[in-house]
């Protein structure tokens, strides 16, 4: 059995747009359920701790046509996380970021995940991350000064489908961020699932549709290192 640690989004409010995020459903829940029916441990963490709050957005029916992940919501599966700064790093073999756009806010540059990423990395563990959760990853420096994706294939969410306006709003582009440190690969658009691995131990994704595949990955990824 593998422990897996999924961060999330304490939460962000603009109001001065109305606009308010954190983290995303189904990249939560689409790989927790793959990990946890492989017979793994999935701990939650956020840089708050408590109950996070989540983007009701990821709730709408295009992309939770069936409420499968409301419900999950709703059991209270997601109400209880411990603070970032109280986690024990060498206690895991896994980080997964999970996206919503709350992680460009509260988790791209927290100190504490940092030094998470960086131990796990370190330990040989895996470092995965979804959708708009790759943009810590971007700040996340190796003793060498550099990010741990720099020069690595990557992808994560792309420009061309943020919601109308939003790009005008966030703190910035992930695309365009990752473009100038990493080799960004946004994949077939018109496909439903892409996830890349950038090495043996960092995998990301890159949308909310394609957090099933993350969570088939990590339990293959894990059920090979158990051979």
């Amino acid at each position: 059995m593998a422990k897996v640690l999924a961060v999330l989004s304490s939460g962000y409010k603009d109001e001065e747009n109305s606009y308010e995020t954190g983290w995303w459903g189904e990249e939560l829940f689409a790989p927790l359920e793959a990990l946890e029916k492989a017979g793994h441990q999935v701990d939650l963490a956020s840089p708050l701790g408590g109950k996070p709050t989540v983007d009701q957005a990821s709730f709408l029916p295009e992309y939770d046509p069936e409420e499968t992940f409301k419900s999950l919501y709703e059991s209270g599966r997601a109400d209880e996380t411990q603070k970032l700064s109280d986690i024990n790093p060498n206690d895991y073999d896994v980080v997964l970021i999970v996206g919503g756009h709350g992680a460009m806010y509260d988790l791209v540059k927290d100190e504490d995940l940092h030094r998470i990423i960086n131990t796990i990395y370190d330990n040989k563990g895996i470092v995965a991350a979804e959708c708009h959760g790759p943009a810590p990853l971007i700040w996340t420096i190796r003793p060498d000064g550099k990010s741990i994706i720099a020069g690595k294939k990557v992808t994560g969410y792309p420009d061309e489908i943020e919601p109308e306006g939003l790009l005008d709003i966030l703190p910035f582009s992930l695309e365009q961020e990752m473009a100038k440190i990493a080799q960004y690969d946004k994949g077939d658009v018109t496909k439903k699932a892409y996830a890349v691995w950038a090495d043996d131990q960092i995998v990301t994704s890159r949308d909310p549709f394609s957090s099933k595949l993350m969570g088939e990955e990590l339990v293959k990824a894990l059920d090979k290192e158990k051979r």
